[in-house]
């Protein structure tokens, strides 16, 4: 049977003289926008000469797709757009037009170095130390070190507190998360922690009921398990919203949040 081509998987090819991280944070934002599923990413790095270009360009062309790229050097982003033009590939320039609005405005000269944005600075230290820390303190494991926390979630199992910890930590935070489950004692150093830097997870019982019911599958248990009933998720989430009560913490909802919503969300909370 011949696969229907709206649902045959399509590729963005990403290009960088650098590790092309920008260009792909770009991507998947706008990959989410329209619930891409079909969509995949290849990325490449370090482009350093034109062949490359259009060794690339060449192959976009035979198997379908678009170009996004952040290139700074002005001779790679010229060659980016003639083989564009030549070969009929649509490519995206991300940091292209920034820049030169930037030339235009304040008319600066840009260094032309790639990966100026990944150098090994203060800033880059802080958040390996932060990614270190978020693995350390995931899940309750090490309560001691969570007074050292810029940020300490909370939530019932599924609130993506692992994910949102990791993710906070990539922007330099020390994150500490703590599952919220009615049979666990709360550790002496939760109620230490000042309730203006604590946020507590919640999430729709029906989502939440859903995304547990696919982690039984993932895992192989029977579908029984107390874990992924309606009335244990209820149990659950109320018992969180009166622990946020004691705690005197924010509440965020994540249902249908993306991660990086959620982050934005927990920043602002800090930055009141």
């Amino acid at each position: 049977m011949v696969q229907d081509a709206h649902e045959a998987q399509q590729t963005i090819t990403i290009c960088s003289d650098s590790v092309g991280e920008t260009a792909e944070t770009v991507v998947r934002a706008t990959i989410r926008q329209f619930n891409g599923h079909n969509v995949k990413m290849r990325r490449i790095g370090h482009i350093k000469h034109e062949d490359e270009i259009r060794e690339i360009m060449e192959e976009v062309h035979r198997e379908g797709g678009f170009v996004a790229y952040t290139l700074v050097q002005p001779e790679l982003r010229e060659m980016m757009k003639e083989e564009a033009i030549r070969l009929g590939v649509r490519a995206i320039d991300i940091m292209g037009p920034m820049m030169q609005a930037y030339i235009d405005t304040f008319d600066g000269a840009p260094s032309r170095k790639p990966g100026l944005m990944h150098e090994l600075d203060d800033a880059y230290f802080r958040r390996v130390e932060a990614i270190e820390f978020a693995v350390k303190c995931d899940d309750g494991r090490d309560t001691t070190s969570m007074m050292k926390a810029d940020i300490v979630l909370i939530g019932v199992s599924r609130t993506s507190k692992t994910p949102l910890s990791i993710f906070l930590a990539h922007k330099g935070y020390k994150v500490a998360n703590f599952p919220l489950v009615p049979e666990v004692k709360l550790p002496k150093e939760l109620f230490e922690f000042p309730g203006s830097r604590i946020v507590a997870l919640t999430m729709n019982a029906e989502k939440l009921f859903k995304i547990r019911i696919e982690r039984l599958k993932t895992l192989g248990l029977p579908f029984g398990s107390q874990y992924a009933t309606m009335n244990r998720i209820n149990e659950e989430l109320e018992h969180a919203i009166s622990i946020a009560k004691r705690l005197r913490c924010p509440v965020i909802d994540v249902t249908d949040k993306a991660i990086e919503e959620t982050a934005g969300l927990i920043i602002e909370f800090l930055q009141a």
